[in-house]
């Protein structure tokens, strides 16, 4: 079900086959350029492969601009109703425009648009969600069910379509998960434009990411969505941390630590908890492609653990070191932490 058409934002592929790729979108004010670029490149470092900036007035467009001079991921321009700014944001520089052809107004707006992207192969996201949809189709519906968001999303195709243009990418965000799994795979079966999927306004980090990965996983593993941005209220470097986690998750991404660890019970003697947190937090930029268990007891250590690449095993007040399932040494409690890292990094 993965979309058969595919566009290119900058250097990056989305649909037909192409690698998921990961997004997240500025907070700071618009106009606030030294903040966006130094934001911007820490999202670059933490893996983002697009990053999204809006652009409400013609202040807004130097900072597309400042983006494009001091980071090389794709810079994608939100656009809401003014049809000038996605041509001064294609003007400078921007590698995709998101934007609904209806709420701009007239088809010689929407024509000057749709030219200037075709113009600089600028790929345009149409991004329904469910306070976008048209008052005729709500009408309809009776609400912004899923076949309401798809209708709502075909009405925009259809006004770019009608000039020629092509090159589109869809969203149908939804803050209910199962409306917006629904309407992404009645797009897909009906639709072979990319999809960039994720549920909005999911919330802070606790049930952002619980419903992020609970939509984004189900789609996913149908093999449904091209590219995707975890939606929370949080600092924007933590959506990128999520979106990794989740594709890893469920084998789609393989680079990076893939960190096991057991819940805990009765027989653990350690502060298990704070040591695979610890570990965790310590590991989120490695990108060695490994397994690392943290376990609370020998039975659930080299036994249950037993392919992990490396692991620790919790005793009474100590741990035991672990490769594949074989024992190398047993260390302190108090020198588990340490001894874990020189065996992930030293070797």
């Amino acid at each position: 079900m993965a979309s058969i058409k595919q566009v290119t934002a900058g250097a990056v592929r989305i649909g037909g086959g192409a690698k998921i790729s990961v997004q997240s979108m500025l907070n700071l004010p618009a106009d606030d350029i030294a903040g966006s670029v130094a934001q911007a490149k820490e999202l670059q470092a933490a893996g983002c492969d697009i990053v999204r900036a809006t652009v409400p007035d013609a202040a807004a467009v130097k900072t597309i601009a400042a983006l494009k001079e001091n980071i090389s991921i794709p810079v994608v321009a939100d656009i809401h109703f003014d049809y000038k700014m996605a041509l001064e944001a294609a003007a400078a520089g921007a590698d995709k425009i998101r934007i609904n052809p209806g709420n701009i107004g007239s088809d010689d707006r929407v024509k000057a648009v749709a030219d200037a992207c075709r113009q600089k192969n600028i790929p345009i996201r149409i991004g329904v969600n469910s306070g976008s949809v048209e008052k005729h189709i709500l009408a309809k519906y009776g609400a912004p069910t899923p076949e309401a968001l798809v209708e709502s999303a075909k009405y925009h195709i259809s006004l770019l379509n009608k000039f020629d243009f092509d090159d589109i990418v869809i969203s149908l965000k939804s803050s209910d998960v199962p409306t917006a799994v629904k309407a992404y795979r009645l797009m897909a079966a009906t639709s072979p434009y990319p999809l960039h999927i994720g549920i909005t306004e999911a919330g802070t980090m606790h049930m952002g990411q619980i419903k992020s990965a609970a939509g984004l996983g189900a789609l996913l593993l149908d093999g449904v969505g091209d590219t995707i941005r975890v939606s929370l209220t949080a600092p924007p470097v933590q959506e990128i941390y999520a979106a990794k986690d989740i594709l890893r998750a469920i084998g789609l991404e393989k680079s990076g630590v893939n960190i096991v660890s057991c819940p805990t019970c009765g027989r653990t003697k350690i502060d298990l908890i704070g040591l695979a947190t610890r570990v965790e937090e310590a590991l989120r930029g490695c990108e060695k492609n490994i397994t690392v268990a943290v376990m609370g007891c020998a039975v659930n250590g080299p036994g249950e653990a037993r392919e992990a690449d490396v692991g620790v095993a919790g005793g009474d007040g100590s741990g035991l070191i672990f490769r594949k399932g074989e024992i190398i040494r047993k260390v302190p409690e108090e020198a588990l932490f340490d001894e874990l890292m020189k065996e992930i990094f030293n070797n």
